[in-house]
């Protein structure tokens, strides 16, 4: 299976799309839904939350009539919890420049590891008028994989934060929209660990609000 027969489609509008993202959603988290932070209620108020803000867009594939993932952003205001939030201060002006922050980010299983999600991603972005685009990502999803698909894919972390207590630390971590890292995007990175990967320091964790 590949993603080249995946169609994309846009929206800006929740009511419209509410219902698949709450579909795929509670797919994705089937394992998860017992526990109060990933249940389809607190997962909705997340939703409509994310909805009601500046700039919300999402991008869904379909395979046919199926949908099969999506992403979706809204853009950062200098004063957002996002920044507020972080556990190390991050550099002078970063929060100043344009930013756009991707909080979610779900593919069903059979269509992974065909780079639907990076097609997806690539498409919610493509159009973006903001400089950086920052996500949280859980470090210990999938063994770490989750957040080593990130950095491949330009992603570099920047701090930690824990969005809610019953929640999981998480990376934050932030590139250039353009696909450059972070450093490239106006705001330095944490540092290397001896061998070259990146370390947000003794709570080394992550995933999406």
């Amino acid at each position: 299976m590949t993603s080249d027969s995946i169609q994309l489609r846009h929206a800006t509008g929740i009511d419209e799309v509410w219902d698949t993202l709450i579909e795929i959603y509670a797919e994705v988290r089937a394992d998860k839904l017992h526990l109060a932070h990933y249940s389809v209620e607190r997962y909705g108020e997340r939703l409509a939350r994310h909805a009601s803000e500046p700039g919300w867009e999402t991008v869904i594939g379909f395979d046919g009539a199926d949908p099969i993932g999506y992403a979706y952003v809204n853009t950062l205001q200098n004063e957002d919890r996002w920044w507020q939030r972080m556990a190390t201060p991050l550099p002078p002006g970063c929060a100043d420049l344009p930013t756009v922050a991707l909080k979610e980010i779900m593919l069903r299983v059979p269509w992974r590891g065909t780079g639907a999600a990076r097609r997806i991603h690539d498409e919610l972005l493509a159009n973006r008028p903001e400089e950086q685009v920052s996500l949280l990502v859980n470090p210990l999803a999938g063994n770490g994989k989750v957040q080593a698909l990130y950095e491949a894919w330009g992603y570099e972390a920047v701090s930690t934060q824990q969005p809610s207590p019953d929640g999981p630390v998480l990376t934050a971590m932030l590139r250039a929209v353009g696909g450059a890292t972070a450093r490239s995007a106006g705001c330095a990175t944490v540092p290397r660990r001896e061998d070259g990967s990146t370390s947000p320091g003794p709570t080394d964790i992550a995933a999406n609000p």
